[in-house]
């Protein structure tokens, strides 16, 4: 495991040694991404490269033996070492993304002693994730003090099984905002990934995990009611699933290139136009990622602009994709709908994972931000509020 992380605000070369970690942690995930193309699988050996690494402990701050990559500061490295390791394997991005959420969450919502014990989980190498969606039953927080347990499951867990620090909601009683907790699993437990039959991700080990039962303490309990769901963290915490599948638009359009390249046919001029509208479909979705990261970092204007924006950066990069993937796909012809083709997997985890929740209201609110705004159109997102 790596050491203490120099701090990224004050040190450059810090961020180059993230940056490089997130390359080589990408490179290897990358060659073992096929034969990680099949039911109920998990990148094991790249996670133990994350850990290897250092990338686990990473968004830590410097004080607590982290580099600072969920800081303010290092929102601009956070952004490059997800973008490389989404390029990786989407899967393995998913997870990645996934544990830096959670210690984000932990280190603005928790008390001195729960990030202390936390950090020291991450740092010992722990896997950590986020889960919020459930059935119509939802998670149940019942008990007394000392005595409080779990009644209930989250489904779509990406890391079902492998994750051994979930950050849940749960509430008291149906109709109460919902109170986070992080709780330690045992690997291998609880978890379910019989109905995770998607068409790409396949290795994201995404299932249903069973918490009935489990008995947790006050200790566990991260913030206040309704923390979770504060704005502009919540939805603006959107623009680092697009930094992941930024990555995985450019591992398509790599292996777009590749193909014309081997195939002698890139100096066709329809497949030049189509290579031309893909490479700038990509640096699109690069320029809202950026742009969304920066506005989140800086929490410099109203959280309802800032949702806005990030809203509008998702959906910008979600369009890209599927215009790469249109491109990529009609370009390269039925050989990239082979199994052995490069194209084919990549495709499938990009079209998977670029299916995001609640698309149309996402769209809809930065719209109505639009509209009510005051001013001409070249000032709804300027600087000054």
């Amino acid at each position: 495991m790596h050491g203490a992380w120099p701090d990224l605000a004050s040190d450059r070369d810090a961020a180059g040694a993230l940056l490089a970690a997130a390359r080589e942690a990408a490179g290897a995930a990358a060659a073992r991404a096929p034969d990680l193309d099949r039911d109920g699988a998990f990148p094991a050996e790249d996670v133990a490269n994350l850990r290897r690494l250092g990338l686990l402990a990473a968004p830590l701050p410097a004080g607590l033996g982290g580099g600072g990559l969920a800081d303010p500061e290092g929102a601009g490295a956070l952004l490059e070492v997800l973008r490389r390791v989404g390029y990786g394997s989407l899967a393995l991005g998913r997870l990645y993304e996934g544990h830096v959420n959670a210690l984000q969450l932990v280190l603005r919502y928790g008390d001195a002693a729960q990030q202390a014990r936390l950090a020291a989980d991450a740092r010992a190498g722990h896997l950590f994730g986020v889960w919020n969606t459930e059935g119509p039953e939802g998670l149940a927080l019942g008990g007394g003090p000392g005595a409080l347990r779990l009644d209930g499951a989250k489904t779509f867990a990406s890391g079902a099984g492998f994750v051994t620090r979930a950050l849940v909601t749960a509430r008291r009683a149906p109709g109460d905002p919902p109170l986070m907790l992080v709780v330690g699993l045992p690997e291998g437990e609880r978890a379910d990934l019989s109905a995770w039959r998607a068409h790409g991700m396949r290795a994201s080990a995404t299932g249903t995990v069973d918490f009935t039962g489990l008995p947790v303490s006050e200790a566990d309990l991260l913030g206040g009611p309704d923390d979770y769901h504060a704005e502009p963290h919540f939805s603006g915490g959107a623009w680092r699933f697009a930094a992941v599948q930024l990555g995985g638009i450019e591992a398509v359009l790599d292996a777009w290139r590749g193909h014309l390249r081997r195939t002698g046919r890139g100096e066709d001029p329809h497949q030049l136009a189509r290579l031309g509208e893909g490479a700038g479909a990509a640096e699109t979705a690069r320029l809202w990622v950026a742009r969304a990261a920066e506005r989140v970092a800086a929490g410099a204007e109203p959280p309802a602009r800032t949702v806005a924006y990030v809203n509008l950066a998702r959906l910008a990069v979600e369009r890209a994709g599927l215009d790469v993937l249109e491109r990529a796909e009609r370009s390269v012809g039925l050989q990239g709908f082979l199994r052995d083709h490069p194209l084919e997997r990549l495709s499938r985890d990009l079209a998977t994972y670029l299916r995001q929740p609640a698309p149309d209201r996402a769209l809809a609110l930065a719209a109505r931000h639009a509209l009510a705004a005051p001013g001409l159109a070249g000032d709804l997102w300027a600087e000054a509020p």
